[in-house]
């Protein structure tokens, strides 16, 4: 009997192992984790907005390095300081190397941004639609808008 719980816990030891081995490519877009861990990560955000809080826990989660969060009292200036269209905005902004996340904008999304390094200011998920991350709700599609060094805009991926 003790043989046989032995094999039991083993063999479940060796599965366990193997599948947190599998599927481990760094280069795919998922929504497991961000692709390059060697960006600086801040999320500026209200002071006391509870979605907010939500979504970067949800960062956090998802990125391995130090996420830094920081209040500030008028987000404006922030969405100003970065070009970010007043018909984009949400209530907080990422800001990962040389780019901008407006909004709760799912990681997928981050992952095709930091992989692909288009020529553009950042992306944006406007709002706080229903089902994103840090927004309670059932998920709604999600149009991600890029936004050009002119401020132009136009869809850079649904979800």
């Amino acid at each position: 009997m003790k043989y046989k719980l032995f094999l039991f816990v083993f063999l479940l030891g060796i599965l366990i192992l193997i599948a947190g081995c599998s599927n481990n490519d760094s280069n795919s877009i998922t929504g497991d984790s961000v692709v390059d861990n060697s960006n600086k990560v801040t999320i500026y955000k209200g002071i006391s907005c509870g979605c907010c809080s939500l979504y970067v826990n949800y960062f956090k989660g998802k990125f391995d390095s130090q996420v830094n969060a920081v209040d500030v009292q008028d987000i404006s200036s922030i969405k100003d300081k970065y070009n970010i269209p007043y018909k984009l905005q949400s209530c907080h902004t990422t800001i990962i190397g040389d780019y901008f996340v407006e909004g709760h904008v799912p990681i997928e999304a981050i992952n095709k941004l930091l992989q692909e390094k288009p020529d553009i200011l950042g992306i944006a998920l406007p709002g706080m639609p229903s089902g994103a991350p840090g927004m309670p709700g059932s998920k709604e599609p999600f149009i991600i808008y890029g936004v050009n060094k002119d401020e132009s805009y136009v869809e850079f991926m649904r979800l």
